[in-house]
């Protein structure tokens, strides 16, 4: 009889791992997960919100398994599915998403390149490390005949296209044979999303993101190599993108996170880094201990954050104020550069009497872009009979939701209590408000 064990998910219930599923599981690779909240500083706001990473991956590869079950797929793809939903966040830093914007400045890499050339071995969080009994992901994988290239492609979104002759010399598209291998992990109706929505609505008690995933998976079909689904899932479907909309707004991109999230990018920032890479071989706790252990203006901010004594809201440009002309929106974009947004910072700072690293500016458009691209997405296939056809054309609420902003400011500016008068009044002429 072979091994496995049984783990009990708060989101879902019991699951059972064995085979490929339970060998990945006791890598450290996946076992650093467990140090890294999935919703970063989000508990600074929701006191609940201190699960994992670890606790999220766990429940994908399961939703991703129920969605190939659902489909009637081969047991392969169904393990493959299993197995990319449980390492598709494996490449996350400490904190989750916080340091996303910054780690992609220094590496050029976001979570999910790290996170495949983990998978191929070609970066090695455990380097110079003795673990005993250590397993290396591609191994496994390679041992259950599971296809790397495939796993990757799934989790980067790398859908593959195709096109088929029609009449008068015209193509059509038509899909690739395993695209929907793709969707499931990463596409606008995803094991991914599933899970987050769940299981963050649970943990921060926010009710926006119940969705109703067993009609998901009832209404969810294959056609032409794509993940589709029946008209008759359309109000589920229409709900799971509202649901995530809303915790968007109320609680991923909640004011008092961001800023959060901003003094702890800008502490690490300080940090003196001979690789960036090196970053993600931390969890929390161990980022935390190396901020203390700096001193100076990162040791301020752990002591900060860890008893919540937070910088304040100094000025505050909502989407609806932004000036129609044209050197001002000029001077808007180029802050999205993270080089130009601190020279900025500095000016504001001299301006001010402070020093630089008390002023951060907060660009929410450009974070959102990078930490969740299928944001806007909503490109569902709608089986109807017969005919295929795309999801707005059955809901009005998916073409409102493709122009819905999540968040309502188009530049925060925050500073330490004591400084937001005179950071305001300074950040207000120099930025020409």
């Amino acid at each position: 009889m072979s091994d496995y064990k049984i783990i009990h998910d708060a989101i879902h219930g019991s699951f059972k791992f064995e085979g490929a599923t339970l060998r990945l599981l006791e890598t450290p690779e996946m076992q650093r997960l467990s140090g890294i909240k999935q919703l970063g500083l989000g508990y600074l706001v929701f006191p609940g919100a201190n699960h994992t990473r670890l606790e999220h991956s766990i429940g994908v590869g399961q939703v991703a398994g129920k969605m190939g079950e659902a489909l009637g797929l081969p047991e392969i793809e169904v393990e493959t599915l299993k197995v990319a939903g449980m390492l598709h966040d494996l490449g996350h830093s400490p904190f989750s998403h916080t340091l996303e914007y910054l780690l992609h400045e220094k590496t050029k890499m976001d979570h999910m390149d790290i996170t495949t050339k983990i998978i191929r071995g070609e970066i090695d969080l455990l380097d110079g490390l003795e673990i005993e009994g250590r397993e290396r992901i591609h191994e496994i994988l390679n041992d259950y005949g599971i296809d790397i290239d495939l796993v990757c492609r799934m989790i980067l979104g790398k859908t593959e296209e195709k096109y088929s002759l029609v009449r008068d010399g015209t193509q059509a598209y038509f899909g690739a044979e395993k695209n929907y291998m793709v969707n499931i992990i990463s596409g606008p109706l995803d094991a991914d999303q599933i899970d987050y929505l769940l299981r963050d609505a649970h943990y921060t008690g926010v009710a926006h993101g119940m969705i109703d995933v067993y009609r998901i998976l009832n209404t969810i079909k294959v056609r032409n190599g794509e993940l589709m689904i029946d008209k008759k899932g359309v109000p589920a479907l229409e709900g799971m993108l509202v649901a995530r909309a809303l915790m968007y707004t109320s609680v991923y991109f909640h004011k008092t996170n961001r800023i959060g999230e901003l003094m702890l990018s800008r502490a690490v920032e300080e940090i003196e880094m001979d690789n960036w890479l090196d970053i993600y071989k931390y969890n929390d706790s161990e980022l935390i201990s190396l901020l203390l252990n700096q001193g100076g203006y990162p040791r301020e901010i752990a002591l900060r954050l860890k008893y919540r004594r937070l910088f304040k809201k100094a000025l505050v440009l909502r989407v609806d104020d932004i000036k129609e002309d044209k050197e001002f929106l000029e001077n808007m974009a180029q802050l999205n550069d993270l080089k130009r947004r601190r020279r900025v910072e500095r000016e504001i700072a001299e301006a001010s009497g402070i020093e630089p690293w008390y002023v951060l500016i907060d660009i929410p458009e450009n974070i959102a872009q990078l930490s969740e691209p299928r944001l806007n997405k909503t490109n569902v296939k709608v089986i109807d009979g017969n005919q295929i056809h795309d999801l707005s054309r059955y809901s009005p609420l998916a073409r409102a939701l493709q122009l819905r902003r999540v968040h309502d400011w188009a530049l925060m500016i925050v500073t330490k209590k004591e400084y937001v008068e005179k950071v305001r009044r300074e950040a207000a002429r120099i930025l020409n408000l």
